[in-house]
């Protein structure tokens, strides 16, 4: 039961969270220290991902003093939960300090699945130039790493890099790198990774004012969800009505976006940090 990381389930942090609490006694009863310490951490970042923010430094602060300095991969692992805590409560400077923390401790030990994950998220805390450069640093690690688990970085490397892009209105360059995402996750067979890599390439071209282009790929994407049944995503919808709205099909926009708003509006990340979206996005559909 120490390879407990296999139980993840990303997009389903409550689920997850169950299977990893069931099997802490099992886990602390092997006399693995270690790995205890660690599934506390992935307890903990189950809970930020639900926003349960307080109760995720609970359980940091419970693994704390029990990392000792011969636990070098718990201590990593500590750091790396406890400034995604703080990074999802908009605390950066904290997150910043701790990311840091867990890079060099990282790169220190070989440990290069987690020096990516560190630097990736430096990168996240970052904008502009220093985003890019930390970006470059985790995509040059897990690109050279005999570490399967570190190379298995790059999709998520190649989204973050495609948005810092992006952010600068950079749109050429975004879009080639959210492009090779595209490739990369379809050479992966990352069935939802890949609908979300494309979606990113639709939306670079509505910024690219490729409308006709961006059309088609979200219409495609809805297609490909059903005919691979994967699950339905409601941005998908957002930037279909995005387009028609440029477009001028007002019947079509507003459809789009009540679709969009009725899936959305369940996303507790999306309906806590994006209020404004949401909100035009249900405007939209009731005035159009």
């Amino acid at each position: 039961m120490t390879d407990f990381d296999s139980l993840w389930n990303y997009n389903n942090p409550e689920e997850t969270e169950k299977k990893f609490r069931e099997i802490l006694p099992e886990v602390k009863n092997t006399g693995d220290k270690s790995a205890y310490l660690q599934l506390l951490t992935q307890i903990a970042r189950t809970l930020g991902l639900q926003m349960k923010f307080d109760e995720a430094h609970r359980i940091l602060d419970e693994a704390e003093p029990q990392i000792s300095d011969e636990f070098k991969l718990a201590k990593v692992r500590y750091l790396l939960e406890r400034g995604r805590t703080f990074n999802s409560s908009k605390i950066i400077e904290k997150a910043r300090e701790l990311f840091l923390k867990a890079f060099e401790i990282s790169r220190e030990n070989g440990f290069d699945n987690f020096t990516v994950d560190a630097a990736h998220m430096l990168g996240i805390t970052e904008s502009g130039e220093d985003s890019l450069k930390w970006n470059e640093t985790a995509m040059k690690i897990a690109e050279n790493s005999k570490d399967k688990k570190a190379n298995g970085w790059l999709g998520s490397l190649y989204n973050n890099t495609g948005w810092t892009y992006h952010d600068m209105k950079d749109y050429r360059k975004a879009l080639e790198i959210f492009e090779k995402n595209v490739k990369w996750h379809n050479e992966k067979k990352n069935g939802q990774r890949e609908i979300m890599a494309k979606w990113c390439v639709g939306r670079t071209l509505r910024s690219l004012d490729r409308i006709d282009e961006a059309m088609e790929i979200h219409k495609k994407l809805l297609e490909e969800i059903k005919e691979r049944n994967l699950e339905e995503d409601g941005y998908i919808y957002e930037e279909l009505g995005e387009c028609n709205l440029i477009k001028g099909n007002t019947a079509e926009s507003k459809k789009n976006f009540g679709i969009a708003y009725k899936m959305l509006s369940k996303d507790i990340w999306l309906a806590e940090y994006e209020k404004e979206r949401l909100e035009r996005m249900k405007k939209l559909s009731e005035t159009l």
